[in-house]
């Protein structure tokens, strides 16, 4: 699960602002350029790996290891995102670097931008909203451009012609009809005939959901996640599942996957470490998801590694259903000195969890091995690549979660990448309503932000527990959202108390404040410069966000809580009374944990519909205005730092070396050259 930012099945958190660099903002420290590019609605970032040379050689060695299998999966996501992705990812990249007309001319800067879009999202369809992408070139040019470079080098199916390909992907690209929203979450459809995720092929969400409702014992009080590493098809008329494994659909990378897992087994760091990664290997080698629970198991008990990595099919938000997880990885180090926070706040797990607002019978009577760390990433790869996540907890799975723990990691110079590029950028002297509030978010917000991370990963996630019998996947398409909105809601309700200046982790009792007015702000009003004019809020994260705003401010009208002023023809967010809200989140807390622990589906449906989806037009037109002005990118994403081994005369490797100079373009056509082992059609 993710702030979006991690889950094994992760959790991950969103960012609460917009904002980022101004395009001319290289946004320098210690001589180090943050910012790379800007293009569409994004902008690439780079990020340090500060404390990489001082780990120990054996470390290195296995962070690079590491590293090379989070780079093997790439293509994985590129098919679970679209059939036709990595066809079209790989004509295009032909057509980029072998183009010998004008290539100046509107039409190829044109597909030069959709391409660059198209490695972002690892795929046709924005990461983010799921639409697909409206080419800036015609298919006149395309069908030119194709016949123009050299055939071999196009991904011909066997016996295909140029002109072919194009027929075949012409209407997937140009014609907006066709596969047009990667992840549908219009209530009252089929969400998996209508989404273009490629984890379902012949059948319907009704058999879909039969399928592994059949598959369910309600008795059961440890089940796995049932679909989590394979796409259901159907076949002659009946419906099975192709796993994602050795020897199964996949193959090719999952190969490549497990050999430098197996290197990384031979350097890890001690038994415990070993055994996970063993672990994990026999579950790529089997794909039996009692492995991927027992693996899950060890993971979270590995505790003394100072380097940790996850590699697999972690999140499902890319299924319309929440159920089939998308292939991600990161690779990471401990921050000793930043930890602190967070073991400071999962030591204190059950007395978060005994003085939540939320129902007795709904709370934890034990919190079980809640961790929490400060890592440094060495490397983003899948799904959490370029848009990565700040913010991890896992496994996902309830049941170990429960009797087992979590892990739980804010990524910290990612945090600080974002900060570094986003200054003054002017983002807050638009938005923001007053002089008071700008003091608050300059003085504590990076801060409280960074607490609400915590206490989202930490403990949000891992907080609270399903009554018996309830299937963890009762609330189907709503699942995501509503778990999301739990884990923001318990740490807006925590950042507020007391307990973390009696901690020492804020230095004033008003330092709440700033996170309060940024998520408000973010949730009512400025994450709404993600959204095309027209569209409802379709993303889980989006969603939860708009879901706690919207709530907060319809039941506190009455007091005037929290209100939407007009100031210079502007409109503002101005929170009246603080400690109201904050009673409001404990309200709706209590509220999201019933709906959760007693699988109420009708409710969830309610909620989301109600709060979380529509978007007021003429409010969403002035803040698309205000913000166009900023010349500002709505989303970030990173080029990695490039990792090379050097390599002894008898094979060993002696240093490993990372550099950051690699462009974007650059490393993403490294990545497909190198890392990109997959056909292009995987059936």
């Amino acid at each position: 699960m993710k702030k979006h930012l991690i889950s094994m099945a992760a959790t991950v958190i969103l960012l609460t602002a917009c904002g980022g660099a101004k395009k001319t903002n290289t946004a320098e420290a210690d001589n180090f350029k943050y910012t790379v590019e800007q293009f569409a609605d994004l902008q690439i970032l780079r990020y340090r790996v500060p404390g990489f040379e001082n780990l120990t050689l054996k470390q290195k060695e296995l962070v690079y290891y590491l590293t090379q299998a989070a780079l093997e999966g790439r293509d994985i996501l590129f098919d679970q995102n679209g059939k036709y992705n990595l066809t079209i990812r790989r004509m295009l990249e032909t057509i980029y670097t072998d183009y010998t007309g004008d290539r100046n001319s509107p039409d190829f800067v044109n597909l030069t931008t959709y391409l660059k879009r198209v490695w972002f999202s690892n795929g046709i369809h924005h990461h983010y909203g799921s639409e697909k992408f409206v080419p800036g070139f015609t298919p006149e040019f395309l069908k030119q451009a194709l016949l123009s470079v050299d055939a071999s080098k196009l991904p011909l199916a066997q016996g295909q012609t140029v002109e072919q390909l194009f027929e075949e992907l012409s209407p997937v690209i140009f014609d907006p009809k066709v596969m047009p929203k990667r992840v549908n979450q219009a209530d009252g459809e089929d969400l998996v005939l209508t989404s273009a995720s490629n984890y379902y092929d012949g059948v319907t969400q009704q058999e879909a959901e039969a399928f592994y409702n059949a598959l369910k014992n309600p008795k059961d009080e440890t089940p796995v996640s049932y679909g989590l590493n394979s796409r259901l098809v159907k076949e002659d008329g009946k419906i099975i599942e192709k796993v994602w494994k050795v020897g199964g659909l996949y193959t090719q990378a999952i190969e490549k996957i497990v050999y430098w897992l197996k290197k990384a087994e031979g350097v890890a760091e001690d038994d415990a470490q070993k055994a996970a990664i063993g672990k994990l290997i026999e579950y790529y080698e089997t794909g039996d998801l009692k492995t991927f629970d027992e693996y899950a198991i060890l993971w979270v008990k590995d505790l003394n590694s100072r380097v940790d990595f996850t590699n697999g099919f972690t999140e499902s938000y890319g299924d319309p259903l929440g159920m089939k997880a998308s292939w991600e990885s990161i690779v990471n180090f401990k921050d000793l000195e930043a930890t602190r926070r967070t073991e400071l706040i999962s030591s204190n797990a059950q007395w978060f969890e005994d003085h939540s607002p939320v129902d007795k019978q709904f709370k934890k009577e034990k919190v079980k091995g809640v961790t929490a760390k400060v890592i440094t990433a060495a490397i983003l790869g899948g799904d959490l690549y370029p848009s990565t996540a700040i913010g991890i907890n896992l496994p996902n799975s309830n049941w170990i979660r429960s009797h087992h723990g979590s892990k739980s990691v804010t990524i910290g110079n990612i945090t600080d990448a974002y900060n570094k590029a986003a200054h003054g950028n002017g983002f807050n002297e638009e938005f923001v309503y007053s002089d008071t509030e700008k003091q608050l978010i300059d003085k504590y917000a990076d801060l409280t932000g960074e607490l609400h991370t915590d206490l989202h990963e930490c403990l949000g996630h891992g907080s609270g527990k399903l009554l018996p019998g309830v299937d963890p996947d009762a609330l189907k398409a709503y699942g995501s959202t509503i778990e999301e909105a739990r884990a923001d809601l318990f740490g807006l309700y925590y950042v507020a108390d007391p307990k973390l200046l009696e901690l020492g982790l804020v230095p004033s009792e008003d330092a709440y404040k700033a996170e309060y007015y940024t998520y408000l702000m973010n949730g009512l009003m400025t994450q709404l410069v993600r959204v095309e004019p027209g569209n409802s809020v379709e993303e889980a994260h989006m969603r939860n966000r708009q879901l706690i705003a919207r709530w907060v401010f319809e039941k506190g009208k009455a007091d005037k809580v929290v209100e939407m002023v007009q100031k210079d023809g502007k409109t503002y967010v101005v929170v009246n009374d603080y400690q109201k809200l904050r009673h409001l989140f404990g309200e709706l807390l209590a509220e999201i944990q019933r709906i959760k622990s007693t699988g109420d589906f009708d409710a969830a449906r309610s909620l989301v519909e109600t709060y979380a989806v529509k978007v007021d037009p003429g409010l969403h037109s002035e803040v698309l205005t205000r913000y166009k002005k900023l010349n500002l990118a709505p989303y970030k994403g990173f080029v990695n730092p490039r990792y090379d081994a050097v390599i002894d005369e008898q094979g060993n490797i002696v240093d490993v070396q990372v550099t950051y100079d690699e462009g974007y373009a650059e490393q993403m056509l490294r990545y497909s050259r190198d890392y990109s082992p997959l056909p292009s059609i995987n059936d």
